[in-house]
């Protein structure tokens, strides 16, 4: 019989996460589940109309391995159309499982045994993972809190790129923080990535959830970058369709048929039926995608001035579904203990980090419908938090 410890090395420490923890805690207490960053509504009626359309007229086998040519070409010409980077919808869009899937293959694709990957904490979960999967090592550069927002020493930056480092990978607009990495922060990463002929993988899921007026500048567009970036997005938080999975990569070619040589061995495709929803999706103006900003811009506020009316220190964040709050105590225990004396679930921010700059931030997500952040504030308040 095999023995009970079967994990390979790499990858032990990565056992059950704690958005597991949070949700079952979520069910047996009958909390109100602000941990995972998922809406509560469904997208637009006109994409699951689409759908729906699609399934009907039989696109439920296996789409093409690159995506359908439909939905290439909708990704290439979004890419124009929002941040003037032209991509050949044939040899440099890819279509993946996801966000998670596409940042897996490239991981995977172009980092191994003896290379370092630099990435900024907190970072989203999957990172650490497929790093340790790709048998690579990560450098961390921790995001320090600045007065009301974030922000990094570049010369931590510097520091942590070594003869190892095969790739940075950034994600901006940032999960866990809601940072938005400004043009000169950005020019940092790419001046880097220039002098030592790196690769920079950079998610940019949320690139349409930017709050009071900002913009999305992809690091792509920057000086000599486009050749070496691996650009990633996806439907899912844009549209409120986390559960279709459709997402894609942007880049040259060279880099663009590294990542497919491992994503074939992953899901090899998915979402056929979604694929042609969502093309028609991302040829919406701009005023649809400003909309999408602006509601979810007014749940933001919603839940960060409640919480700061309860006395709470408060980070409001510049982008994405998430807002942080420091408790000044440890945020794990916190977190465990918040369900049973508020019926309120969050996420404790130390697993977002190697070091212990996180220990006391907890995450919050306002991506729900307003009457369920009311009652979590309510449940709050009569907490007495």
């Amino acid at each position: 019989m095999p023995g009970t410890d079967l994990l390979v090395e790499r990858m032990k420490g990565f056992g059950t996460t704690i958005f597991a923890e949070m949700s079952a805690l979520a069910l047996s207490t009958h909390s109100v589940n602000l941990g995972q960053g998922f809406p509560d509504t469904d997208g637009p009626p006109e994409l699951l109309a689409a759908a729906t359309d699609a399934i009907r007229a039989g696109h439920n086998q296996y789409p093409p391995g690159p995506g359908i040519p439909e939905l290439r070409e909708a990704i290439a010409a979004h890419q124009r159309r929002h941040y003037a980077l032209d991509y050949a919808a044939d040899g440099e869009v890819l279509v993946t499982a996801g966000a998670t899937e596409a940042i897996a293959a490239a991981i995977l694709a172009l980092a191994g045994p003896g290379d370092d990957v630099v990435v900024f904490e907190p970072y989203y979960d999957s990172y650490a993972a497929c790093i340790a999967l790709a048998g690579a090592q990560r450098r961390t550069v921790t995001l320090e809190r600045d007065g009301a927002g974030w922000g990094f020493d570049a010369d931590a930056l510097r520091a942590a790129v070594t003869p190892r480092t095969r790739a940075i990978l950034i994600n901006t607009p940032h999960n866990p923080t809601g940072k938005v990495f400004s043009a000169e922060e950005l020019s940092v990463v790419a001046e880097l990535a220039c002098e030592h002929d790196l690769i920079v993988i950079c998610d940019e899921v949320y690139e349409h959830l930017l709050f009071d007026g900002r913009r999305h500048l992809p690091i792509a567009t920057l000086p000599g970058m486009r050749e070496r970036t691996v650009t990633i997005s996806s439907a899912g938080k844009t549209f409120s369709v986390t559960g279709w999975k459709i997402g894609w990569v942007c880049a040259p070619a060279p880099l663009v048929n590294a990542v497919r040589t491992v994503k074939q061995f992953l899901t090899y495709v998915n979402g056929a039926p979604f694929q042609p929803a969502v093309a028609g999706a991302l040829a919406a103006d701009t005023a649809y995608f400003a909309g999408i900003a602006a509601r979810l811009q007014q749940r933001r506020d919603q839940l960060c001035d409640g919480l700061a009316l309860l006395g709470w220190d408060v980070l409001r964040p510049q982008a994405t579904y998430f807002a942080t709050a420091d408790v000044h105590a440890d945020a794990v225990e916190f977190c465990r203990d918040l369900p049973h004396r508020a019926g309120v679930v969050a996420i404790p921010s130390r697993v977002f980090y190697d070091s212990r700059a996180g220990d006391s931030f907890v995450r919050f997500a306002f991506c729900k419908r307003p009457e369920v952040l009311d009652e979590a504030l309510r449940r709050l308040t009569e907490a007495r938090l």
